[in-house]
C-alpha cells in the first residue's frame, strides 16, 4: 500500500510516567524504507534533560507519551500571505493557536514564568511551535503562539482516542432510493456538499499496524478536526510548574488566570471567499454558501460535512434539530387546522351568541369585579373576548390535545432510529460514553489530593472523598431550593400584581369614557393578563442571567469527574430552574386561576386584602393562550437577539480597526482571534433553548393549536441563524465526539409523559368542554337547541343584601337586586344557600373521569407505538453486522499476512506454524458465528 509523506531516521523517546524515567533511543528506523522522500516538517531534536514530563497524577499516561520525534526542523523564511493556516514554512498546518498579551507590571512576571513553562513542555511532549511577535500584531500588543502536531504526535494520540480510521472503501450497496426523490430535488444539496468524503469501513487506529489503513498523504490523513481534538487533549493536561505546593496543568486555567487570552483552532478560510491556498479545504466557504444563508432556508443541511469541519457533537445536534423541525411541519398543519376550524364555526358557538344577545346577555347583570369602588356590569360587554375564545376552546382542541400526545411519541421514536442510522454513518457505534468516563476532568484532578485505584483501569488516580462530595452537595442543593424558592416568590409577586392591578382595571374601564370602544374586546381580565405577562417574562429573562452564573459556579464547585458527568449535572439544574421559571406562570393560569375564588358573600382573599381573580365568563382558556404566546413569542425574539445580533456587534466593534489594514496583513490567526468563543457550554445552551420551546409546545398546546406553527416558523429562523453565526461571528469550536443527544433524551421523554396529564387537565379544568357537554347531555331542556340556555344555567345569583357591610358596592345607581357569578352554586332562599349545587359534582366527577380515561387511552396509544418501531432499523442493522464481519477479516487477514512473513523470516517454524494455525482457526470460528 503506498503512502506518502515517510519520515527519515528519527529519535524515539519512550518516556514512562509511572516512574517519570525517560529512556531515549536514537538512530530508531520506522518498519518502512527509510529511503524514501520526506513530505513533511522536521522537528528540532530534543535533549535528554528536556524530555522529562509530568507524573501520572498530571494527566498523561504511558500509552499518550509514546512518541516519535524527528532529529531537527527546516523553516522556509519565503514571504507568504498572514491569512494562512500554515507555519511559515508553508506546509505545516497550523492546529491550534494561542494568544496573550505582554504587559510589564507584577502579575506578569508569574504570566511569562507560567507560559515558558508550558510551551516548553508542550515541544517536550512533541508538539512545534511558531510564535508570531507583537510587532506582527494588528494591535501591536499581542503575541499569538502557532501550534502544529506532527504526524508521530497525530498517530499516538489516536490510538489512545480510539480514533477510527479507513481501512477499505465501503462496498455494501446502498439503500434502495426513495421514489419521491424526483420530487425532492428543489430540497437537495449537490452530492459533493451532502458527501464529502467516500464511505469506508473503518478501525481503530493502531501505530503497529499502520500499513492496513488508506493513507495517502500523511498531511491530509487525519481532518483538521481530529487534529485541534488531539492538541487540545494535550493542552488540558500539560503542566506549567508547580503553585502554592499543587501541581498546576492545562489551558483551561491559564485562559481563566489570564496567562493566555484565548486559545482556538482556526477556520480553514474566510466565509465569504475561497483562500488562495490550494491546499485549502475551503468547508467555511461551502458551509456558508450551501448552509448558513437564510435564503438557503428551504434546502436540507449537509450533516456529513458538518460533522467533518465541526465534529460529532456539532453535528448531532443540528442533526436532531433539523429533524424536529420536520416533524414539526405534520403538527403545525394539525394544529392550523384545528385553529382553522374554530374560526369558521365561530359563528355557530351558542355561547357566544347568548352572551353577545341584548335579551340574553345584555340583561344578565354581573357583581363587581372588585370590592367597594367597581360597579356591576352587563355581561355583554365581553361579548368579542367570547367570540375569541372560542377559536380556542372546541371540540378539536379535545382532538388536538389527544394528537399531540401521539405525535410526541412518534417524534422520539422516530428521533431513536434517524439517531441509529448516524450512529452508523458516522462511526459511532462502538462509541459509549464509557470511554468519555475514564477521561477525567482536569480541575478534578488538580483539585482532588487523595489517591486510590481504579478498578476498571488498575491505576492509581485522584478520587473526592465521600464526606466531601456530601458536603459540596449539600450546598449545592441549598442554592438551587433557594432560586427555585426565588422564583417562585417572584412569581407570587406577579399574582400579587395582578390582584392588585385588576380591580384598577376593572374600575378605570367602568369609569374612562375614551375605553368604551375597545371595552368589548379589552376586558379587565384580559388587560391584567396581557400585563402581568409582560412583567413575568422580564422577571424570567432576569432571573436566567442571574442563574445561569450561579449554576455553572456551584456545578464547578462540586468537581463533577468527567467531562460528561460535569454536562449531566448542569444540565439537571439548568433545566430544572428553567422548567419552574418559564412555565410558572403558565401552571397558574391553567390550573389555580378562578378556581379559588369563592362567592360573594365569602370571597378568598391572598395576604388578607387581594381578592383572588375570577376567570372570563367564557372560561380562563384565552387567558392561558395570552400567556403562553407571550412568554413563548418573547423568549424565541429575545433569543435571536441574543443569538445573532449580539456577537455581530462585538465582532463589528472589534475589527473596527482592522478593516482598514491590507487583507494580507490581517493574519487568520488574528480574523479568528476577533471573532466570538463558542464556550463548551455553547451546544448546551442551544439544546436548553429547543428544549423549553418543546414545553411549550406539548404542556400546554390544548390551549394555543398555532404553537407548534410558531415553533416551526421559529426553528426555520433557527437553524440558519445558529448556522450563519457559527460559520462567520464565533471561532471554531474544538471537536468532540458524541453519538447521541445526551441527557436531553431522557428529558423529552419525561415531559412527553407529564404532557399527557397536563393536557388532560387543561381540557377537564381550564376549557368549558367538560361543563357543555354534562350540560349537553344531563341538563339541556331545549330538544331543538340542546346548547341554548348553557349560560345562564352556569352562572349562579347572588342577593346584594348579602354583601358583608364592608365589601358593598358604593354605586348602584339602578337599584339591581340580584347579580350573577361563574359558578354552581344554590341561590339565595334555599335551603343550602350559595353551597355547591349537585350539578357542580356532577361536571366534577365527569372531569375526573375524563381526566382518567384520557390518560389511559393516549398512554397505552403511546406505549403501543413505541413498541411497534423498533429503535434501529432492520437495514441498518443489518449493515452493521456485515461491517463488523467484514472489518474482523480484514484485520485477521492482515495479521494472518504478518504471521506468514514473520514464517518466512524466522528460522525455527514450529511455534511461527503454530501461530498461525491459530489464527486460521480464529478467522473460521468468527466467519461461523
Amino acid at each position: 500500500m503506498n503512502r506518502l509523506g515517510r519520515k527519515a531516521d528519527a529519535t524515539l523517546i519512550e518516556m514512562s510516567l509511572a516512574t517519570e524515567d525517560i529512556a531515549v533511543l536514537t538512530k530508531f528506523t520506522p518498519s518502512w524504507s527509510a529511503g524514501e522522500d520526506s513530505n513533511g516538517p522536521l522537528c528540532e531534536t530534543i535533549s535528554n534533560t528536556e524530555s522529562e514530563l509530568p507524573s501520572n497524577s498530571e494527566g498523561l499516561s504511558s500509552t499518550e507519551t509514546t512518541l516519535l520525534i524527528p532529529d531537527h526542523q527546516v523553516i522556509s523564511k519565503r514571504h507568504q500571505s498572514k491569512d494562512s493556516v500554515f507555519f511559515r514554512d508553508g506546509v505545516r498546518r497550523i492546529d491550534f493557536v494561542l494568544s496573550y498579551v505582554d504587559e510589564p507590571n507584577k502579575e506578569e512576571e508569574k504570566k511569562v514564568e507560567r507560559r515558558r513553562e508550558f510551551e516548553k513542555n508542550l515541544q517536550k511532549s512533541g508538539l512545534e511551535l511558531e510564535t508570531e511577535d507583537k510587532k506582527e500584531s494588528e494591535d501591536g500588543k499581542t503575541y499569538f503562539v502557532k501550534i502544529h502536531a506532527p504526524w508521530e504526535i497525530l498517530i499516538t494520540y489516536a490510538e489512545v482516542l480510539n480514533i477510527k480510521v479507513p481501512i477499505r472503501e465501503n462496498d455494501i450497496p446502498s439503500s434502495v432510493e426513495n421514489p419521491l426523490d424526483c420530487m425532492l430535488g428543489p430540497f437537495r444539496l449537490p452530492e459533493k456538499v451532502m458527501h464529502p468524503e467516500p464511505d469506508y469501513f473503518t478501525a481503530p487506529f493502531s501505530k503497529s499496524r499502520q500499513e492496513l489503513y488508506l493513507i495517502h498523504d500523511e498531511n491530509t490523513f487525519f481532518s483538521p478536526s481530529i487534529r485541534n481534538r488531539i492538541v487540545y487533549y494535550i493542552l488540558t493536561r500539560c503542566p506549567y510548574g508547580t503553585e502554592e505546593g499543587k501541581k498546576k496543568f492545562g489551558i483551561k486555567r491559564l485562559l481563566s488566570n489570564g496567562t493566555y487570552t484565548a486559545a482556538y483552532p482556526l477556520h480553514d478560510c474566510q466565509y465569504w471567499k475561497k483562500a488562495n491556498d490550494p491546499n485549502c479545504d475551503n468547508e467555511r466557504y461551502t458551509l456558508y454558501m450551501e448552509w448558513a444563508r437564510f435564503l438557503r432556508f428551504y434546502k436540507e443541511q449537509p450533516l456529513d460535512l458538518i460533522r467533518k469541519y465541526y465534529g460529532e457533537k456539532i453535528g448531532i445536534y443540528f442533526a436532531w434539530l433539523g429533524f424536529y423541525t420536520e416533524m414539526l411541519f405534520l403538527a403545525a398543519v394539525v394544529g392550523l387546522i384545528c385553529f382553522l376550524y374554530g374560526w369558521f364555526t365561530m359563528a355557530e358557538n351558542m355561547s357566544s351568541e347568548e352572551i353577545c344577545d341584548p335579551e340574553i346577555g345584555g340583561k344578565i347583570i354581573m357583581c363587581p369585579l372588585c370590592d367597594k369602588k367597581c360597579e356591576y356590569w352587563k355581561l355583554n360587554t365581553t361579548c368579542e373576548s367570547s367570540k375569541y375564545s372560542h377559536l380556542f376552546d372546541n371540540v378539536a382542541t379535545l382532538f388536538f390535545a389527544i394528537f399531540m400526545g401521539i405525535w410526541v411519541t412518534l417524534f422520539l421514536e422516530f428521533w431513536k432510529r434517524r439517531q441509529a442510522r448516524l450512529k452508523y454513518e458516522w462511526d459511532l457505534v462502538d462509541f459509549e460514553e464509557e470511554q468519555q468516563q475514564l477521561q477525567l476532568r482536569p480541575e478534578y484532578e488538580a483539585k482532588c489530593t487523595h489517591k486510590k485505584k481504579n478498578p476498571v483501569t488498575q491505576e492509581v488516580e485522584p478520587y473526592l472523598p465521600l464526606t466531601r462530595q456530601t458536603v459540596r452537595f449539600c450546598i449545592s442543593g441549598t442554592t438551587v431550593l433557594f432560586w427555585i424558592s426565588l422564583i417562585i416568590a417572584s412569581m407570587t409577586a406577579v399574582i400579587a400584581y395582578r390582584l392588585a392591578v385588576y380591580a384598577s382595571f376593572a374600575q378605570i374601564m367602568e369609569t374612562t369614557q375614551t375605553l368604551q370602544p375597545i371595552r368589548g374586546l379589552l376586558t379587565p381580565q384580559l388587560a391584567t393578563s396581557v400585563t402581568a405577562s409582560c412583567l413575568n417574562f422580564v422577571i424570567i429573562m432576569i432571573l436566567n442571567f442571574l442563574y445561569e452564573k450561579i449554576a455553572v459556579w456551584i456545578t464547578d464547585m462540586e468537581i463533577p469527574r468527567t467531562h460528561l458527568e460535569y454536562e449531566n449535572r448542569l444540565t439537571m439544574k439548568m433545566f430544572l430552574f428553567q422548567f419552574v421559571n418559564y412555565y410558572s406562570s403558565c401552571f397558574y393560569v391553567a390550573f389555580f386561576k378562578g378556581k379559588f375564588v369563592g362567592n360573594p358573600s365569602n370571597y378568598t382573599y391572598m395576604f388578607g386584602s387581594l381578592r383572588n381573580e375570577e376567570c372570563d365568563p367564557a372560561g380562563c382558556l384565552i387567558e392561558l393562550t395570552t400567556q403562553l404566546t407571550i412568554v413563548m413569542a418573547g423568549k424565541q425574539i429575545w433569543g435571536n437577539i441574543q443569538e445573532a445580533i449580539v456577537p455581530w456587534i462585538w465582532n463589528w466593534w472589534g475589527r473596527r480597526k482592522a478593516r482598514c489594514n491590507p487583507e494580507n496583513l490581517y493574519s487568520r490567526w488574528e480574523q479568528d482571534r476577533d471573532l466570538q468563543s463558542f464556550g463548551v457550554l455553547g451546544l448546551f445552551y442551544e439544546y436548553l433553548e429547543m428544549v423549553i420551546q418543546f414545553g411549550f409546545i406539548t404542556l400546554f398546546v390544548a390551549s394555543f393549536p398555532l404553537a407548534p406553527l410558531l415553533a416551526l416558523m421559529n426553528n426555520i429562523l433557527e437553524i440558519r441563524v445558529d448556522s450563519w453565526k457559527l460559520t462567520t461571528q464565533f471561532r471554531r469550536p474544538v471537536a468532540a465526539k458524541a453519538h447521541s443527544i445526551g441527557v436531553w433524551q431522557e428529558i423529552l421523554n419525561g415531559m412527553a409523559i407529564l404532557s399527557v396529564v397536563t393536557n388532560a387537565f387543561i381540557v377537564a379544568f381550564t376549557s368549558d368542554m367538560i361543563p357543555r357537554l354534562v350540560y349537553y347531555y344531563a341538563y339541556s331542556t331545549n330538544g331543538d337547541s340542546p346548547m341554548s340556555g348553557y349560560i345562564n344555567n352556569s352562572l349562579s345569583v347572588f342577593q346584594i343584601s348579602d354583601f358583608p357591610a364592608n365589601k358593598t358596592p358604593e354605586n348602584n345607581p339602578e337599584n339591581f337586586l340580584t347579580c350573577r357569578y361563574r359558578d354552581y352554586r344554590n341561590p339565595p332562599g334555599h335551603e343550602k344557600q350559595y353551597l355547591h349545587t349537585m350539578q357542580f359534582w356532577h361536571i366534577l366527577a365527569a372531569k375526573m373521569a375524563f381526566i382518567i380515561i384520557m390518560e389511559h387511552i393516549v398512554f397505552i396509544v403511546k406505549f403501543f407505538v413505541a413498541w411497534m418501531i423498533p429503535d434501529v432499523p432492520a437495514d441498518v442493522k443489518a449493515r452493521i453486522k456485515r461491517e463488523k464481519f467484514l472489518t474482523q477479516n480484514i484485520l485477521h487477514e492482515y495479521e494472518l499476512e504478518k504471521l506468514k512473513q514473520k514464517l518466512c523470516e524466522c528460522k525455527t517454524h514450529e511455534n511461527m506454524e503454530k501461530e498461525v494455525i491459530a489464527t486460521e482457526g480464529k478467522m473460521e470460528l468468527s466467519q461461523a458465528m
